[in-house]
C-alpha cells in the first residue's frame, strides 16, 4: 500500500467518524436539535452508521494507524537524485504529512464530541 493510498483511506474512514458519531453531538451540544431531526429525515442512513458508531470507530483508527506506518516508512525512504524529481518527492511527503494530520485531528475532534461530550451534558 503506498502512501497516498493510505492517506486517502485514514481521510475517508476520519471522516466517516466524523459524519456517524460527532455529528449528533455537536447539533445537540450547540442546542440545534430541531435541526438535527430534520437533518436526519433528509438523511435516514445517518441512523443506521451511528448504531455501528464503535466499529467505525475502530474501523478508523486502525485505517489512521496504518497511515501513519506508511508515513513513517515512506518519509525516511531517499528520494530521486534529480533535482525536479527530489523536489516533487519532498512536496509530495510534506504534503502527505499534513493531509495525515488533518486526518488524525478529525478523528480526534469526531471521537471527543462522540464519546466524552455526551458524558458532560
Amino acid at each position: 500500500m503506498n502512501d497516498r493510498t493510505s492517506n486517502f483511506f485514514s481521510l475517508f474512514a476520519s471522516s466517516s467518524t466524523l459524519v456517524c458519531c460527532a455529528l449528533p453531538a455537536i447539533f445537540v451540544a450547540l442546542g440545534a436539535g430541531a435541526s438535527f431531526a430534520s437533518l436526519i429525515t433528509v438523511f435516514p442512513f445517518l441512523i443506521v452508521l451511528s448504531q455501528y458508531k464503535i466499529y467505525i470507530t475502530f474501523f478508523a483508527l486502525v485505517m489512521i494507524a496504518l497511515a501513519g506506518y506508511v508515513n513513517y516508512k515512506t518519509y525516511y525512504m531517499p528520494c530521486p537524485a534529480d533535482p525536479e524529481l527530489g523536489r516533487a518527492c519532498s512536496e509530495t511527503r510534506k504534503r502527505s504529512r499534513y493531509l495525515y494530520y488533518v486526518s488524525v485531528g478529525i478523528f480526534l475532534f469526531a471521537s471527543i464530541f462522540t464519546y466524552i461530550v455526551p458524558r458532560f451534558l
